[in-house]
């Protein structure tokens, strides 16, 4: 089986007349990516190549059968690149931010639901207010009709008595840890 090709010197010819008002095309075509444009007017000349019928046609020049045939490339490219999942490097897996684990999250929620057990119904109250619904001090006292001091010293003693029952409790933190807070929510309300 024998194929035609187009002569070397018509194509070096075809390239030197007609590549770089091709490649400004195409480079138009791929919105300034010059390593697709590239690709596509190299493509566009290889089909010049095993095309030498491609020169015998009716008209005057080959840049109207160029820019068709780069067009139709960059039209098929473009379809090809949509079609299948966009690649993703190790870089941007890298910076995704992983997924909590929901065992830890499970234990810590049963920790602190034992904990709140612990607790008498005016300290739960208090924390509930104010740890879990973000009232202030002054806004706490208001809803349960306590003095803001009796709110002040409940909160203090109900955190002792948590920092006895959960484990992991930093005694330098004044407060719940955001993970121990969303558990506690859930049991408490």
């Amino acid at each position: 089986m024998t194929t035609t090709t187009t002569d070397e010197r018509a194509l070096a010819d075809l390239q030197r007349d007609h590549g770089p008002a091709l490649f400004h095309f195409l480079l138009g075509l791929t919105f300034g990516d010059r390593q697709r444009a590239e690709d596509l007017l190299q493509e566009t000349l290889v089909r010049a190549w095993q095309h030498p019928e491609a020169f015998d046609g009716p008209y005057e020049s080959m840049r109207p059968w160029l820019f068709t045939v780069g067009r139709r490339l960059a039209i098929d490219a473009r379809r090809a690149r949509l079609a299948r999942p966009a690649e993703v490097s190790d870089a941007v897996l890298e910076s995704a931010p992983g997924r909590e684990d929901t065992a830890d999250s499970a234990v810590a929620a049963l920790d602190v639901r034992r904990a709140v057990r612990t607790l008498s119904p005016e300290h739960r109250a208090v924390l509930v207010q104010i740890y879990f619904r973000g009232l202030s001090v002054s806004e706490t006292a208001e809803v349960l009709g306590i003095p803001a001091g009796t709110v002040k010293s409940r909160s203090y003693y109900a955190l002792r008595v948590l920092s006895r029952h959960l484990p992991g409790y930093s005694r330098r933190s004044s407060s719940l840890s955001s993970g121990s807070r969303a558990a506690a929510a859930a049991t408490s309300t």
